[in-house]
Order: structure tokens, then C-alpha cells, then sequence
């Protein structure tokens, strides 16, 4: 495992490819790509009886779970989305459903406005540049996801699940110490479960 100035590098060229391969598999494959994620991961991953379910508000090119979060919703879930509080902070969840107010949050990515309730989910899909099949995703650097899950894990079982195009798999993610691996990848083509 590369350390400090090497692992930094690495993890930089490693994005800026990333960005490009999704760019590129979601022109080609993004039509119709959040349906068949929601499909896969409702005849693979049982949904929490009950359970708060997280996603994401894409950007970008990020594949969209909003067909999955709705399908969660139709289900009886409480579905929420991330909150960024700031640069080094863990991830806040507000409850998310379709057509609720939506303000500019850090980064000037849309969130659920702050009155919206906040959320501990159980099951969280979580957006990512590449991935790995021993669980590793790259994220877009900031830790967010890694502080939040290393946080919830620490208080109490939670399902953390990958949600990226095929065409983001590498045979290996750059990885650091405060990396922390996911329980499943989902992509618009299958679903991995990470063996333990």
C-alpha cells in the first residue's frame, strides 16, 4: 500500500481517468441505466424491513439511484439523501422524496432544504469514480464517505452498496488506511457481493 505523496498522486491520476471512463461508458450506456440499478438491486439486496434507505442527487455523470430511492419509498422506507456540513465533517442524511425543496448545499450541489428531518440510514448507495472487486471505490477525494461510514459502522450495522457503470471496474483502487470497503457493488449490469 503506497504512502502520503505516492498514494496522493496516485489517487489523482487515478480520478482524472476515472472521470473520463464514466464520461464515456454514460454516453454510450446511460439511457435507461438507473432502472436496470434498480431492478439488480431489488432482486439482490434485501431492503431493511422498515429500514432508512440512502442515496444520492446525481451529478454529472453519476449513474442515478432515483429510480431505486422512489422504488424504496413505494416499499414503505424512509429514503434521505447526503448533506455535506463542511470540509473534514462526516455526512449528515435529510430525508428525501420526489418534488421536496431542494437548496444549494457546499459545493453548490442541491440538497433537501434544512428543515428537512435527518436521517441514520441502514442501507446507504453510495456514488463513486471506479471500484474494485475487493470493495474499494474511489470517491472524488474529500473523505466524506469514508468518515461517515467508519462512523456508522462504529454504531451500528449498516449496508454499504457501490453504485457505479460497469465500465468503472479496475482490477485494483488505489487504497489508504482510512479507505473503507463496501458490502456490494452495483452497477447497470450486476450485482457484487464483496465476500469478507
Amino acid at each position: 500500500m503506497p504512502d502520503g505523496t505516492e498514494l496522493r498522486d496516485a489517487k489523482k491520476a487515478f480520478r482524472a481517468a476515472a472521470r473520463e471512463r464514466r464520461a464515456a461508458y454514460h454516453a454510450e450506456n446511460g439511457i435507461g441505466a438507473g432502472e436496470r440499478l434498480r431492478d439488480l438491486v431489488l432482486q439482490a439486496i434485501p431492503l431493511p424491513p422498515g429500514g432508512v434507505v440512502s442515496g444520492y442527487l446525481p451529478i454529472d455523470d453519476e449513474l442515478d439511484p432515483l429510480p431505486l430511492l422512489r422504488a424504496a419509498l413505494d416499499r414503505g422506507h424512509a429514503a434521505c439523501v447526503p448533506v455535506v456540513q463542511g470540509r473534514g465533517q462526516p455526512l449528515v442524511f435529510r430525508d428525501w422524496t420526489p418534488g421536496a425543496p431542494l437548496v444549494e448545499g457546499v459545493f453548490g450541489v442541491s440538497v433537501p432544504a434544512p428543515e428537512a428531518p435527518e436521517r441514520v440510514p441502514d442501507l446507504l448507495f453510495v456514488p463513486l469514480l471506479g471500484f474494485d472487486r475487493k470493495g474499494y471505490r474511489m470517491g472524488y477525494g474529500a473523505g466524506f464517505y469514508d468518515r461517515t461510514l467508519a462512523g456508522l459502522r462504529a454504531q451500528k450495522a449498516v449496508v454499504a452498496v457501490g453504485i457505479g457503470y460497469a465500465g468503472q471496474e479496475v482490477t485494483a483502487v488505489p487504497v489508504g488506511l482510512h479507505d473503507e470497503a463496501l458490502d456490494w457493488i452495483v452497477t447497470d449490469r450486476e450485482a457484487i457481493r464483496i465476500a469478507v
